[in-house]
């Protein structure tokens, strides 16, 4: 057992601290806290707060500590903002960019509206919850204060689901999101079913009233098909398709990106998912929208055909990792926006430093990715305002940025700031 200062919060949301030269991650522990730990290498098992930091408060749920699900719950709300929103300053600084960053934006809202439960067998019982913190250990739970209400009934139902399958012994990811017609549940691991299997799963998804049961995708039970609402329209969500985890986090999202489209004529929607930008900006705009998922594509197209007042709205599947839009393809719209997977786009990046369009509107789920690709944009001419931090995933390290990229604010003498 070692006594640690922790000098600051890393960007997992560990306490950082030093033993001699070498650099130590105490999960749990805040900035300036002085603690008694564990060393294994160069990561600490908290076992005493000796000197607790001020803005220590106490945790939410009983769980924290144990369950991965959450890093930083025990500080206080504004020095969890400065730590959240510092996670995107220091991916800006480490990139070489010194851009205004406005202050984080809460979305945390009623809560998330999807979860991936995992299971885990154990002698033929399936065990069910979060994984704990850097490890493959199971931390069952009985319910998560994250959660939507929406998904109040989701661990009941990931436990039944669990234990039908629990005598092949394979762990199984479960997927839920909570849609309008209820939750909409999606098995991955278990790989294909026995008959008896599909029979008692169809049975526990009466029971638990899910919406729709798959397994990697495919049908095993439809009930009602579930539904999401997006702007005007209503979107059949194919299974475990990608959702902002927040309906407050994807209202905070669109709402900036549709005032940074006022007045567009034509849009181009890259990597556009279900359509949650696309068919808001359809109300006041033609649109253009590319994803390599076709299902989701084809899901949005349908939330389109059955809404009314939307402009003209295109959808096509395309993998614009490898075949990004070209700046001669890019020439007819004024307005772009991308919101790539936590990779980035950086092929797509490179195109639209070289095109001509006035306003690119990037939104993204990794600050350091979102680093990269601004700097792309900034070196072909763009100019950035606007940055926001977006928290739609609380106590967690994850933060969403929407930012505007302008030729037009560019040629008016705005000019990129590079540190050094």
């Amino acid at each position: 057992m070692k006594q640690l200062f922790i000098e600051r919060l890393g960007h997992r949301g560990e306490g950082v601290s030093r033993d001699g030269d070498r650099r130590v991650f105490v999960p749990y522990a805040l900035a300036g806290e002085t603690v008694a730990a564990e060393i294994a290498g160069d990561h600490a098992c908290l076992l005493e707060i000796i000197e607790p930091s001020p803005d220590r408060i106490a945790p939410i749920c009983p769980c924290y500590t144990h369950c991965g699900g959450c890093a930083v719950q025990a500080l206080a709300s504004e020095a969890y903002a400065q730590w959240k929103r510092g996670l995107v300053e220091a991916a800006l600084r480490n990139a070489g960019l010194s851009l205004d960053l406005g202050p984080l934006v809460d979305a945390h809202g009623a809560g998330r509206r999807r979860a991936t439960f995992h299971a885990r067998m154990d002698r033929g019982r399936a065990r069910v919850g979060f994984m704990a913190a850097r490890s493959h250990e199971i931390i069952e739970i009985d319910a998560c204060p994250l959660l939507a209400p929406e998904l109040a009934g989701a661990l009941s139902a990931a436990r039944a689901l669990a234990q039908i399958l629990a005598a092949r012994g394979k762990p199984l990811d479960l997927w839920f999101t909570a849609t309008l017609d209820g939750m909409d549940v999606d098995l991955r691991g278990a790989g294909p079913l026995e008959e008896h299997e599909t029979g008692a799963l169809i049975a526990a998804a009466e029971r638990h009233d899910l919406a729709r049961l798959s397994n990697h995708g495919r049908l095993v039970t439809l009930r009602r098909p579930p539904m999401i609402a997006v702007g005007a329209a209503r979107v059949p969500l194919p299974p475990g398709a990608f959702l902002q985890a927040t309906q407050a986090g994807e209202a905070a999202i669109a709402a900036r990106v549709v005032e940074a489209a006022t007045g567009a004529r034509r849009v181009a929607d890259l990597f556009c998912g279900v359509g949650a930008f696309a068919l808001r900006l359809a109300e006041n705009a033609r649109v253009a929208a590319y994803d390599s998922a076709a299902d989701a594509v084809e899901a949005m197209m349908a939330g389109a055909r059955g809404a009314t007042g939307l402009r003209p709205l295109e959808g096509a599947a395309r993998d614009l990792f490898t075949r990004p839009l070209t700046a001669q393809e890019l020439a007819p719209f004024d307005v772009v926006v991308f919101d790539p997977p936590r990779a980035g786009a950086l092929a797509q990046a490179k195109e639209l430093a070289q095109s001509k369009v006035n306003t690119v509107i990037a939104v993204s789920c990794s600050a350091q990715s979102f680093a990269r690709d601004a700097s792309i944009l900034l070196s072909g001419g763009y100019s950035a305002r606007n940055l926001t931090p977006i928290d739609q995933f609380r106590f967690s390290p994850h933060v969403e940025i929407v930012a505007v990229f302008s030729r037009e604010t560019a040629r008016g003498g705005a000019k990129r700031r590079l540190l050094g």
